[in-house]
């Protein structure tokens, strides 16, 4: 047996945080585009598929996506760890293995039409619209909405149209969808999206309370719906008039 095998299990946690802090300071302090593109290789190697992310289509985009580019100045240091980071208008981008988890749950195809409900810093939207045909987002924070916009359009992003309004009624004009991703928690699947969505289509959306939330597939069938519990999970509430009520925000 490695001798390794026979360390004490409090030593072998001590060496593993002082390994994950001195890989969190060699991320946080890259500054040039170079520094930037080698931290974010970093994060998604030792972070994201290391975690079980498998897909390598979502860790190719994962890999090429700015996420500096999509947080606020006083942050990008921490742009690259595997962290939620405030964006703003009491919202945050969620961490990296996150935004790919859900990205690989949702399925992507090449030729998808996706919703997305609360598009936030417009990072999982880049990303989605790699994997994508098309992209719809709506998000009912103007400000965010055109920071995002500004993102996307710095990264040429060509086909992502951009809504500011209640996502939980969705977006009728460009339905249906094959995929819809729903980045906040609801406290239950609003009939306007499952309206929406394609015969053999499929939602992830988080479902709970104010707190806790389990995120769940939906897959749309002939006869109505299927839903799968996927993982617990913690995410800010779907505000609007199939959600929670928007006095809360």
């Amino acid at each position: 047996m490695n001798d390794a095998h026979r360390l004490p299990p409090v030593f072998c946690r001590v060496v593993s945080f002082l390994a994950a802090l001195v890989l969190s300071i060699n991320i946080a302090q890259a500054q040039s585009p170079r520094e930037l593109a080698a931290a974010r290789t970093l994060m998604v190697e030792s972070e994201v598929a290391a975690a079980g992310i498998k897909d390598p289509a979502i860790l190719a985009v994962m890999r090429s996506v700015p996420r500096h580019e999509f947080v606020p100045a006083d942050v990008r240091p921490y742009a690259y760890l595997d962290m939620a980071l405030p964006i703003g208008e009491h919202q945050t981008i969620s961490p990296p293995f996150i935004v790919a988890y859900m990205t690989q749950q949702l399925g992507v195809r090449p030729t998808d039409r996706v919703l997305e409900i609360g598009t936030g810093s417009g990072f999982q939207t880049a990303l989605i619209a790699q994997l994508a045909g098309n992209v719809y987002s709506v998000e009912r924070v103007r400000e965010l909405s055109v920071r995002a916009r500004a993102a996307l359009d710095a990264m040429r992003v060509p086909n992502v149209a951009l809504l500011v309004g209640d996502g939980t009624i969705g977006w009728s004009k460009y339905a249906p969808y094959n995929a819809i991703l729903v980045a906040a928690g609801a406290p239950t699947i609003p009939d306007a999206l499952i309206n929406q969505l394609a015969p053999g289509g499929r939602m992830l959306i988080p479902l709970g309370d104010l707190t806790e939330q389990k995120l769940t597939l939906v897959r749309k069938t002939d006869d109505g719906t299927e839903t799968e519990e996927v993982t617990r999970c913690s995410f800010v509430p779907l505000l609007g008039r199939f959600g929670w009520a928007t006095e809360r925000s």
